[in-house]
């Protein structure tokens, strides 16, 4: 009998242009949502400034925004595996009304 091979997955080909592949660096992420998607804004916050701008917009469904989650929870796990733990505090308690993108 023959034994049946699965189909070999299509590979995703990923293009970035010059000034996305440069990245900008972030210190803050506010996130909103509704019934049918997330929003993540991020942004620089300058020590002892008032005010920030948006430097990126994402929007999701809350399928991705859980996958990305998960995804995060998995690398976060790696890196503290190799480097060891990031102290960041303890996590907002849910529905506790904490400064706006700060923990603890």
């Amino acid at each position: 009998m023959e034994e049946k091979k699965p189909a070999p997955q299509p590979q995703l080909k990923i293009e970035i242009d010059d000034a996305t592949a440069r990245g900008a660096y972030a210190n803050l992420a506010l996130i909103t949502h509704s019934e049918t998607e997330f929003v993540l804004d991020f942004l620089f916050l300058q020590p002892q400034s008032p005010k920030s701008k948006v430097l990126a917009r994402i929007v999701s469904s809350p399928v991705h925004a859980k996958r990305l989650l998960w995804a995060l929870k998995d690398n976060i796990e790696k890196y503290e595996a190799r480097f060891g733990a990031v102290p960041a505090g303890e996590p907002a308690p849910s529905g506790g009304q904490k400064p706006v993108g700060f923990y603890q």
